[in-house]
């Protein structure tokens, strides 16, 4: 066992979950991740391999089938897949974050129908904020649901959905004005849709279509892609929490759970960075010693390993802090800055290590080098992140009198 990035205090069934997803890693995602993402196939094998393992359902309740675990837990779980390849973790937190704020904010009903299923991995989840006019700024979204009869109606464009082909249940965020008179603030005003639809391209129900596949730099194998209302009917029963007006409380919910996921992304690859660099720096000769006595490169080691455990003592951190109860906005928030940003650094000086080699599509660093910047976005970019960290710096340091 490497010596970075060891979390104390685990319980003997953590510590079994992790050993044997670090085993599922190593012998079933490593070898074969960097030829998937080459060719953006999507890891239909190592889903199922997943499935099987009970991750689909780390931390849904053992009364609806799941395995009852923590935040830290599924974090921990999800820095080790990342460490194989992060697109894998990408396709098991949009799914992740569904069941979350179904167990969180559903309806008795919602539960009982839709979390079972989610445990076994059956009903898949994505979730839909976004839109193609807007990226960090939620409260502008202008996809709307209009209550006809028992039903709503549903118009508007949705972006960036990951597993939006290969879901079947996405919860979608939309603006509903029905009992928010005139002037009601923008967050107020929003509800979550549970869409429930096909998987697959192309109208996936009636009044839903999925168009394609967004081809990206790197994130390859899961699908991203947009989602299209046009009069989509949706039962009110599917309302998450029966309520309107909650939307963006159960969405921002969600989002700072994915925060601390991640976090946990950046330290995987961050981790496996730090693996492959150190591995080369000690193969590789220059000068007649190995690259790895030469001092600039040791300093190079020495910056890496101490990011790495930066981030995943904060990744940790902000993870047990939601375990415990507490408000981790704060927390997330700069575990996910870290962590992403000290990925981004810990990849680069990992393929700076590898000279030209870095640069070849033969070497596992390409794949990572394309990787990391998605994290420096994915689940509101950096500068959001600061902007939360600064406000609520304030509100916890406010000078009194």
């Amino acid at each position: 066992m490497a010596r970075l990035a060891q979390t104390e205090g685990l319980t003997d069934i953590q510590r079994e979950i992790l050993s044997t997803v670090r085993d599922f890693v190593d012998k079933e995602i490593l070898p074969v991740a960097t030829e998937l993402e080459h060719k953006d196939e999507y890891p239909a094998q190592i889903v199922e391999g997943l499935k099987e393992l009970g991750v689909f359902g780390l931390m849904i309740p053992e009364e609806y089938g799941g395995l009852g675990e923590s935040l830290l837990t599924y974090a921990l779980t999800v820095e080790e897949i990342a460490r194989g390849w992060m697109s894998v973790s990408g396709i098991i937190n949009t799914h992740f974050i569904v069941a979350y704020m179904l167990k969180q904010h559903g309806t008795q009903e919602q539960k009982d129908y839709f979390l079972p299923k989610m445990a076994a991995g059956e009903i898949r989840g994505a979730f839909s904020m976004s839109e193609p006019a807007l990226g960090s700024d939620v409260s502008a979204i202008s996809s709307k649901g209009v209550k006809d009869g028992d039903e709503y109606v549903l118009n508007g464009q949705k972006m960036w959905l990951t597993n939006g082909g290969s879901s079947t249940l996405v919860a979608v965020l939309c603006k509903t004005d029905e009992g928010h008179p005139e002037g009601t603030a923008p967050h107020k005003s929003m509800t979550t849709f549970l869409v429930e639809k096909e998987p697959g391209f192309g109208e996936v129900r009636p009044g839903l279509t999925i168009p394609g596949k967004i081809e990206k730099m790197g994130y390859k194998g899961v699908d991203t892609t947009e989602l299209i209302m046009q009069d989509l009917r949706i039962p009110a029963n599917r309302v998450l929490g029966g309520e309107t007006g909650r939307g963006f409380y159960h969405m921002m919910d969600g989002v700072e759970v994915g925060r601390v996921n991640v976090a946990a992304r950046g330290c995987g690859v961050a981790q496996r960075a730090f693996e492959l660099g150190v591995d080369y720096a000690q193969q590789r000769h220059t000068f007649g010693k190995p690259i790895a006595q030469h001092q600039a490169i040791q300093f190079k080691l020495a910056e890496m390993a101490t990011k790495v455990e930066a981030a995943h003592a904060m990744m940790v951190n902000a993870a047990r802090k939601k375990d415990s109860g507490q408000r981790n906005d704060l927390e997330a928030g700069m575990a996910k800055y870290l962590a992403s940003e000290y990925c981004k650094e810990v990849v680069e000086d990992a393929f700076r290590i590898h000279g030209g080699y870095g640069f070849s599509k033969e070497y596992e660093i390409e794949r990572l080098y394309r990787e990391a910047p998605m994290l420096l976005i994915g689940e509101g970019t950096a500068e959001i992140q600061k902007m939360i960290i600064g406000r609520r710096l304030l509100e916890e340091y406010r000078i009194q009198g």
